[in-house]
């Protein structure tokens, strides 16, 4: 019994961790390209391989500060989903995918009150905060497939 509820945290955290990893990964690179695309609409020639490395520069740069943020807006949407699953006993779990992406949007409205400034700047227009806001989609469909797995 004490094995299969340790397996059962340990399937827990392993899903959403790699669901926080995804987001991250999309809403890192999702920044990166709205940065170059801005750039290129001034005139910047940037090719595949200058794309690509400002993509893998942003992923390991963002990573100490961006990926804890994502992680801690996931837990509390994600928290607050199955708090209402098991309040109201309902078993669709197809709300995480909402719950990562307003968690999202959740995380950028509050970080510019804040710190005055938006610091991701890939959010800085609605095409911006919407592939954000994408990313925390899909890392809740990450969450909510492996869950049904189990």
């Amino acid at each position: 019994m004490a094995r299969d509820v340790n397996k059962s945290k340990f399937l827990l955290v392993r899903d959403f961790l790699l669901a926080a990893i995804v987001t991250f990964v999309l809403a890192s690179i999702s920044h990166t390209q709205f940065v170059l695309f801005e750039l290129s609409q001034v005139g910047v020639e940037i090719d595949f391989a200058s794309r690509a490395s400002a993509s893998l520069q942003d992923l390991a740069g963002f990573l100490p500060a961006f990926a804890p943020v994502i992680a801690i807006g996931l837990l509390i949407g994600f928290s607050f989903i199955t708090w209402l699953k098991n309040k109201f006993k309902f078993s669709f779990q197809g709300l995480y995918p909402l719950a990562g992406a307003l968690s999202l949007l959740s995380i950028h409205a509050l970080m510019h009150p804040i710190l005055e400034i938006t610091l991701i700047a890939g959010a800085r227009s609605v095409a911006g905060l919407i592939m954000q806001m994408v990313a925390g989609f899909v890392g809740g469909v990450v969450f909510y497939l492996l869950r049904k797995r189990h």
